[in-house]
């Protein structure tokens, strides 16, 4: 066949070969310019200096602490970071739920038809998206720094800023999983004058109670590392013992520490598995799933109220006279941003440079997700063994917080926004793994048995059975993990990996409020423009939210 009949025959077969493959090449050529300006080069890694730093450092974790009056520290830190992560993500819920059922389009009866309100129900989900966008925008360590200025050091801070922070990342995760399921039986119920609550939880629930539960679970997990962030301010729990043990570079109680928070997760994991399977039985919206899918939040207002009981919080003393004074003071300072020319430059070069961190770490770990999922999924035709070893790697991954692994990657590949990259990679190939793994279990299976009983393969069944209908909701995922790195490249650079979060250390260190002010105004213009590529691009991929 001539050169021509075969193009014809290719574009018959599928018309959008050529754009898909000017898109492919137009991507490749964009991310080898963002890996060139994340200072990509992985040879560092093979550095004979480098490697002699590393293994130094990691000689000094061995052999971990284990004395009695650490040990008893360690065990009263780790019961105020589960208080602390319990009460923070649960006070997130009661924000994130009302916030979450107003975003999502699938629940929105102006989307139903024409209507004389649809114009002012899309101009108030604009106006929440905007305000959910500044709630996880600003990362947890600037508002606990608010909130320590008004309640002094401890756990209140934490508590306050993880509610903020995480009430934002849980509205926006949770509208997308509802709008990533079937939308036609909550539509139906809306169509046949049915209340927005009620197409919740009759018509949406049932279908993604478990993806809920599993991404609610992972978020208090993510609370829980993000005391090491916040430790660092002052806010109490393993974070500020971490922040002790490592300014002594004492290794030994950071690998007990950091063991601990792998027993965390491992905590983290037992919980979500449960969840699912107290919500696998059964479809009944009307029966005991409904009452189980409700009770989640009604538990966690109830772990809530009794950590913070636990906790000294202080934070009734946040209304006082004192604390607000101090807060208006604060906010006073950081509403003068600078806005000098030369301070401007220099803020979109570290601006283009976070955004590089968080892309390329980002596709790293996708990359690295998919291949650990898919080497968990296959443990059961590989032995018990390898199923293990495998989620013993997801759990080290995601277990070890974003910072620890730019500290480790500083050593390896020394100063710059490549460590950040690896430090990205790394902890989120963990999260994107796991996430991926139970998406795909979670997933139904009629489609892929159906093939499977034809006589496809397992890979033929999973491509054409599976993905399709997991595609939406691995893109959610993958777009909210890339906005999340974006925030966390802000946190990396406290150890000097680089970006805007280097900038950011830089002037909270110098108590430069103004300064510090025009770099996280510059990370909520990133979070924002991530933010509308990542809906467009979810909407190309659900037609029926177009």
């Amino acid at each position: 066949m001539s050169a021509a009949p075969a193009a014809a025959a290719r574009a018959a077969i599928d018309p959008a070969a050529a754009l898909r493959a000017a898109g492919l090449l137009a991507g490749l050529v964009v991310l080898w310019q963002l890996a060139r300006l994340a200072q990509v080069d992985p040879s560092a890694l093979l550095d004979d200096g480098n490697l002699a730093t590393m293994g130094t450092f990691l000689a000094q974790f061995f052999p971990p602490a284990l004395d009695a009056p650490f040990l008893r520290l360690v065990a009263v830190a780790t019961l105020e970071t589960l208080a602390m992560a319990t009460a923070g993500v649960a006070l997130a819920m009661l924000i994130a739920v009302p916030a979450g059922m107003a975003l999502s389009e699938t629940l929105s009866v102006s989307r139903l038809g024409p209507g004389p309100g649809r114009r002012r129900a899309a101009a108030g989900r604009s106006l929440l998206r905007a305000v959910v966008l500044a709630l996880r925008g600003v990362p947890e360590i600037v508002w606990a720094l608010l909130f320590v200025r008004a309640l002094g050091l401890g756990p209140g801070a934490g508590i306050l800023a993880l509610a903020l922070t995480y009430g934002g990342m849980l509205a926006k995760v949770y509208a997308e999983i509802l709008d990533s399921s079937d939308p036609r039986p909550a539509r139906a119920l809306l169509l046949s004058g049915g209340s927005r609550a009620g197409a919740l939880v009759f018509g949406l629930l049932p279908s993604v109670a478990r993806e809920l539960a599993s991404y609610t679970v992972y978020r208090w997990e993510c609370g829980v590392r993000a005391s090491v962030v916040m430790g660092f301010v002052g806010a109490g729990g393993l974070g500020q013992l971490m922040d002790q043990a490592m300014r002594m570079l004492n290794g030994g109680e950071v690998s007990t520490i950091l063991a601990v928070f792998l027993l965390l997760v491992l905590l983290a994991d037992a919980i979500s598995a449960l969840l699912r399977r107290l919500l696998a039985g059964g479809t009944d919206a009307s029966g005991p799933l409904c009452l189980r899918c409700l009770a989640l939040p009604l538990a966690a207002t109830a772990a809530a109220v009794a950590s913070i009981a636990w906790l000294d919080t202080g934070m009734a003393a946040l209304w006082s006279a004192e604390s607000l004074a101090s807060m208006r003071d604060y906010l006073s300072r950081f509403l003068q941003p600078a806005l000098g020319a030369a301070y401007l430059s220099a803020i979109a070069q570290a601006a283009l440079e976070t955004l590089a961190i968080s892309l390329v770490g980002t596709l790293l770990a996708a990359a690295l997700g998919a291949l650990l999922a898919a080497a968990r999924l296959s443990g059961g035709h590989l032995g018990p063994l390898w199923r293990w070893g495998i989620g013993g790697v997801l759990n080290l991954l995601r277990s070890v917080p974003e910072l620890v692994w730019a500290a480790l990657m500083v050593l390896a590949v020394g100063l710059g926004p490549f460590a950040g990259v690896l430090a990205l990679a790394l902890h989120t190939g963990g999260v994107l793994g796991r996430l991926f793994a139970e998406s795909v279990e979670n997933a139904p299976t009629a489609a892929r048995d159906a093939l499977r009983l034809c006589g496809a393969s397992r890979p033929f069944a999973f491509l054409y059975g599976t993905l399709p209908a997991l595609s939406a909701q691995l893109l959610a995922y993958l777009l909210y993990r890339w906005e999340m790195n974006i925030r966390m490249a802000t946190v990396l650079g406290f150890v000097g990996a680089g970006g805007l979060g280097q900038m950011l250390y830089f002037e909270l260190s110098l108590l430069r409020e103004p300064q510090a002010s025009t770099v996280i105004f510059a990370m909520l213009l990133l979070a924002l423009a991530v933010d509308r590529i990542g809906a467009r691009l979810r909407r190309l991929n659900m037609p029926h939210l177009a």
